[in-house]
């Protein structure tokens, strides 16, 4: 952790079961993790080790059965359903293994889609995302007719645009091939460290996880 950031993640013994094939399953069995304003932070563990899991609830995508989960002193299990909705378009980023744009928009209107709605655009923020991540030459062109090293690099800006307080990425470089992702991976570190925001990213790759502050492992439900 870093040593003078605030902590903008609260993580204390959660827990999550799912019902499968008629029996109850403990996915996760009394998770601990806290992520100051600043740090990036990497999540490893097996496949079907909860990583995800994780991710949704903290994003209050899923209710917790146990425990608590508090961004920036705010207890995400007390707010109601709008209440996390407007957590996700506020102060949450959101990043996923499958890019997620809006077809019908153009790279421009993408990029902006969130800041938008949260009605917290900025255009000088906005211009220096596009210049960072070298969107100028295609902001007028459909998801469909961008690479996929082009996709998430819009996806990461549309995420950033808001400068939320957390940004949680799910295999974010899981669908590029390693130049590509080394790329993006890059681009997400500097403008986090330049919002000042946390980031937390899921990823199977040893070497990408090398490239951030702090890797936690996922491991029988717990935070090793």
């Amino acid at each position: 952790m870093t040593s003078d950031g605030h902590i903008v993640l609260s993580v204390r013994n959660l827990t999550k079961t799912y019902r499968s094939a008629g029996e109850q399953v403990a996915v996760l069995r009394g998770v601990n993790l806290d992520i100051a304003t600043g740090e990036r932070v990497a999540l490893a563990g097996e496949s079907g080790s909860g990583k995800s899991t994780l991710l949704h609830l903290i994003a209050g995508l899923d209710r917790v059965d146990g425990g608590e989960i508090r961004l920036a002193g705010a207890s995400i299990g007390e707010l109601s359903d709008s209440g996390r909705a407007a957590l996700r378009r506020d102060q949450l980023g959101l990043v996923f293994q499958q890019f997620n744009l809006i077809p019908s928009l153009n790279v421009e209107d993408n990029l902006a889609f969130q800041a938008r709605i949260a009605g917290r655009h900025d255009a000088a923020w906005h211009g220096e995302l596009v210049d960072r991540l070298g969107l100028g030459p295609l902001l007028k062109r459909y998801p469909e007719q961008l690479s996929g090293g082009q996709q998430q690099r819009v996806a990461i800006g549309r995420a950033l645009a808001t400068k939320p307080l957390l940004v949680l990425a799910d295999e974010p470089t899981g669908n590029l091939d390693e130049a590509s992702a080394d790329e993006v991976l890059a681009l997400a570190r500097d403008l986090v460290a330049r919002t000042g925001c946390g980031f937390l990213m899921v990823t199977h790759s040893a070497r990408l996880a090398a490239t951030l502050d702090r890797r936690v492992n996922l491991s029988a439900g717990v935070i090793a």
